[in-house]
């Protein structure tokens, strides 16, 4: 068998390019986990071709990462923005333009590791077309998001089916937690082959700055008790849930509070209503002199802004993983989040911070006020965090895990379904 270092292997991200500035448009926690896996792979001696979409007509086709890392954009549909449920009708182009780079370059992928049901598509035709095997990230579930929203979107049945598909037929599905896995199990398929690998963070770029320094840094005074949510505007994400709670806890006597809300929004786009929203209950609730709005917090700005905290919020109705809470754990910052899917792994209550049910404001104020109340165990807790995190959740890490389970794959034979079956026997 070849070497690693001899070995290409294929990150499909259709619509979440690993190259591009996170936080715009639908960028978030998908591109770093793809851009963050990509290059600790290639550190391992991988060499990482990331394919995604490219939604710009001066955005550069190869953006080279590292010397074995890079992001190839491939032209599929419109050289613009479009939203990733309009995007499904244009993934044969991908597959054909993929084909076509491969072949012109001399390269061909023995593995693919597909990210997002978009993406899952593409890697189940090209292991069709060229019978290479393929890995899965979920990263959000349509069985689960479906539930939540009140809107059904019209391409709601191919996702489905989709997800399903590769669930039974990839050589291995990735789950974050425990709890995405489970989820998996109840509501998509019993069939397929599920590993639990989680998502990291990058340990040395937080954590580096303490929470005094960080507060004089914003701006802050150092007894002013620091909230942050850092995150999309969207109605999933529970922004409402928080800045109700928050209201609650300042009328239980917290009185000098900041409430940080960051994030980046489109004015027009649903992104933008959203934050007009929550800007609106802000001011119904006579917030705004102690809540900000700092917009899109960059990678330079984000460790700064969860030293400061004294509490980071992840009230999300649904997160399969939530990188924004190992990312505050990181930084030795407590985290109160939803009791739901890999929040439920990530944070442990009353060791690295606290769970409340989504949705509910009063849970959420008593989680806040436990924490506030108390500066030595708010310490022990983001103490705690830290630790854990290091243990866990670092890039290398997982990079390692992915590593060793593609170079098992490497060496399983291909079961591909007969043309008559839809699903590859086990």
């Amino acid at each position: 068998m070849n070497s690693v270092s001899q070995k290409h292997i294929a990150l499909i991200s259709v619509h979440g390019d690993p190259a591009v500035e996170i936080g715009k448009e639908e960028a978030g926690g998908q591109n770093v986990y793809v851009r963050q896996v990509g290059e600790a792979l290639a550190k391992l001696g991988w060499q990482v071709d990331m394919f995604t979409r490219k939604a710009s007509a001066s955005q550069q086709k190869i953006v080279q990462h590292s010397t074995n890392c890079r992001t190839i954009r491939i032209t599929a549909g419109p050289e613009e923005f479009i939203p990733r449920d309009n995007l499904f009708k244009h993934i044969p182009e991908f597959v054909e333009q993929m084909l076509k780079f491969q072949q012109e370059s001399g390269i061909e992928y023995e593995i693919v590791h597909t990210n997002y049901w978009l993406s899952a598509a593409v890697g189940m035709e090209l292991k069709k077309i060229q019978g290479c095997k393929q890995v899965h990230t979920y990263h959000s579930l349509g069985a689960v998001k479906y539930k939540s929203v009140s809107t059904i979107p019209m391409i709601a049945k191919t996702r489905l089916a989709v997800e399903k598909e590769v669930l039974e037929t990839a050589q291995r599905i990735v789950a974050t937690s425990p709890q995405e896995q489970e989820h998996m199990r109840s509501l998509v398929s019993t069939k397929g082959n599920i590993d639990i690998i989680p998502c990291g963070t990058d340990i040395h770029r937080f954590g580096k700055i303490q929470q005094q320094q960080a507060k004089q840094q914003l701006g802050i005074n150092p007894d002013t008790k620091v909230i942050l949510y850092v995150g999309r505007f969207d109605v999933r994400k529970g922004i409402e849930t928080l800045v109700r709670a928050v209201a609650q806890s300042k009328l239980r006597g917290n009185a000098d509070l900041k409430l940080i809300i960051g994030g980046g929004s489109r004015p027009g786009q649903s992104d933008g209503k959203e934050r007009e929203r929550i800007e609106g209950i802000v001011n119904e609730l006579g917030m705004q002199d102690f809540t900000v709005f700092p917009g899109r917090l960059g990678d330079d700005d984000l460790p700064t802004y969860y030293a400061a905290a004294d509490i980071c919020v992840v009230p999300s109705h649904y997160e399969p993983f939530g990188l924004v809470a190992i990312e505050a754990m990181a930084s030795g910052t407590p985290v109160v989040a939803s009791d739901v899917g890999g929040l439920q792994y990530t944070v442990v209550p009353e060791e690295t911070g606290l769970l409340a049910p989504p949705k509910d404001v009063n849970a959420f104020a008593t989680a806040i006020d436990r924490i506030l109340s108390n500066s030595e165990w708010r310490a022990q807790l983001g103490y705690a965090a830290r630790k854990r995190v290091e243990d866990m959740f670092s890039w290398d890490g997982v990079a390692a895990q992915l590593s060793k389970l593609y170079n098992q794959i490497l060496e399983e034979p291909l079961v591909l379904p007969a043309k008559d079956e839809a699903i590859a026997t086990a």
